[in-house]
């Protein structure tokens, strides 16, 4: 019975489009607490470039998963998954209802169907054999190498994403089976909620020029300043959470290899590009609902009020606070 699964709120979208002020909102009408779903929000002094909530703006809503590890400490989706899980069984015990908000897909996905990362027994020579490969030809050669083993994991993993590149390539070698064609059946599997699952959108021009604002932002509120001071502490870019959008850009200015105006200018239109991506991961999705700002004329009052009598005819919640 559907009633006997918890529920769960998703709350996504491509960066920049209004998530953050949405889900606090929402949470505030129906007893929600937040879960963030974003790979470097869980890092503590990466607050301007990550976009971070700040303590005054969550408005006494319960915030999870931010601030939780140290930037030289390694966090994946296998790692998320089990955190976010922990997270919802006790916000369901204290009758609250968990809202997942923020903008890395595949930790969504990986949280909302459940999808099983069992690892395979690895064959270490050969995972060094391709970090050697991705070392001395770079990670281009190894996504082409992806490429040819398994398209579908090429189009969907940055070449850039060394170690989901070389997972992929690992898992295709030790079973036989594309890791694209693995996830694809997890993603068929019934998911262990009562969900909705919510995709805020808005027209591409809009979004571009809010990225940029937030960019010019950032830097007004001291990006540089906090880059530096990771750099000091001997953060570096070959951590993974220095290659977040808004660090490694940052990290080749003081390298460097770039003026800071150039540096700038690389990480907006990389951050647009992000979001494109974004957009196209959310439209491979199931089960999802598109929310587009200009539907409601920019009426964030009329978008909350959509959201809650959705979540009324799923049976989500009858609160309305």
């Amino acid at each position: 019975m559907d009633e006997d699964r918890g529920p769960l709120i998703v709350l996504t979208g491509p960066t920049a489009v209004g998530k953050t002020e949405l889900s606090i909102r929402l949470a505030k009408r129906i007893g929600g607490e937040i879960i963030s779903a974003d790979s470097m929000q869980v890092y503590r002094g990466m607050d301007i470039g990550s976009a971070k909530v700040t303590l005054s703006e969550m408005r006494g809503v319960p915030h999870h998963l931010i601030d939780i590890l140290e930037p030289d400490e390694e966090f994946h989706v296998v790692r998320f998954q089990e955190y976010a899980k922990n997270c919802i069984r006790e916000i369901h015990a204290r009758g609250n209802i968990p809202i997942l908000t923020g903008g890395t897909g595949f930790y969504i996905q990986a949280v909302l169907y459940d999808i099983d990362f069992t690892e395979t027994r690895a064959d270490q020579d050969y995972r060094k054999e391709l970090e050697r490969l991705a070392a001395s030809r770079g990670p281009e050669y190894l996504h082409q190498m992806l490429q040819k083993a398994d398209p579908e994991s090429a189009d969907a993993i940055h070449a850039n994403n060394v170690k989901r590149v070389i997972r992929a390539l690992e898992f295709y070698r030790e079973t036989g089976e594309k890791i694209s064609a693995h996830n694809e059946a997890e993603r068929q599997k019934k998911s262990p909620y009562r969900f909705a699952y919510f995709v805020l959108n808005d027209e591409r021009s809009r979004l571009y020029a809010n990225i940029d604002r937030r960019v010019d932002q950032m830097m007004e509120r001291g990006l540089l300043q906090e880059v530096v001071r990771l750099k000091e502490k001997g953060y570096h870019r070959d951590m993974v959470s220095m290659q977040g959008l808004g660090y490694k850009e940052i990290l080749g200015y003081l390298d460097g290899e770039t003026t800071l105006d150039e540096a700038i200018r690389i990480l907006k239109r990389d951050t647009r590009h992000f979001a494109k991506r974004q957009l196209t991961w959310f439209r491979r999705e199931k089960d999802v609902i598109w929310v587009d700002k200009d539907r409601f004329a920019y009426d964030d009052g009329k978008i909350l009020e959509y959201l809650l009598e959705v979540l009324q005819e799923k049976k989500i919640t009858d609160r309305r606070i």
